[in-house]
């Protein structure tokens, strides 16, 4: 298992995740109700593990007929659900995922499809917004991801674990119900 590297905030995150979202987008145009850039990547300021998480958002998951092969031909398999309800994972097979005629060696990235309105977008657009709109957050969310790389530097379920509560605290802050925030954590623990 690699360790957990969680480093300072990196201000080509974002352009990194708009290069992707460009190529993803035109892809999968008039397919998609959007592109998110989520995670901690997606916060200005806030430590992070190097991994762009973006969510493309469909209205359900009748369109998998189109998106998979759509996707397929930049490189990305599909893995299912992993886990997460509503949230399907796609891997990209090598570090030139996508694939475009620059043969570029991109950032390492997931790619998921979240159904528009889903528990699963949902957790990840409130903690997101959350974070962006309060400085101290993102200071306190940073000091408790390094505490927690540090004191378990392979062990990712306990990195996880460690930080439900801060999370799952946002999240009914910003209106969620503690049975979905109870859901998304057992989810979570199972999809590791």
């Amino acid at each position: 298992m690699k360790k957990i590297a969680v480093l300072d905030y990196d201000p080509e995150w974002p352009v990194q995740f708009d290069e992707l979202k460009q190529i993803v987008e035109a892809q999968l145009s008039g397919l998609i109700l959007g592109i998110e850039h989520v995670g901690s990547t997606a916060v200005v300021g806030l430590a992070a593990k190097p991994v762009i998480d973006i969510d493309i958002i469909i209205d359900d998951v009748s369109q998998f007929n189109k998106i998979i092969p759509k996707l397929a031909d930049l490189g990305y398999v599909f893995r299912g659900d992993l886990g997460i309800q509503d949230r399907y994972a796609f891997s990209a097979t090598t570090d030139y995922t996508p694939i475009t005629p620059t043969s570029r060696k991109w950032p390492r990235h997931h790619l998921y499809c979240c159904v528009s309105g889903s528990p699963s977008l949902e957790n990840h657009l409130i903690l997101r917004d959350a974070l962006r709109n309060n400085p101290v957050l993102v200071n306190e969310y940073a000091l408790l991801k390094k505490q927690l790389a540090d004191l378990h530097p392979y062990d990712m379920d306990a990195y996880i674990e460690g930080k439900s509560s801060f999370i799952g605290q946002i999240l009914e802050q910003g209106g969620m119900s503690q049975t979905k925030i109870n859901d998304i954590e057992r989810q979570n623990r199972k999809s590791v």
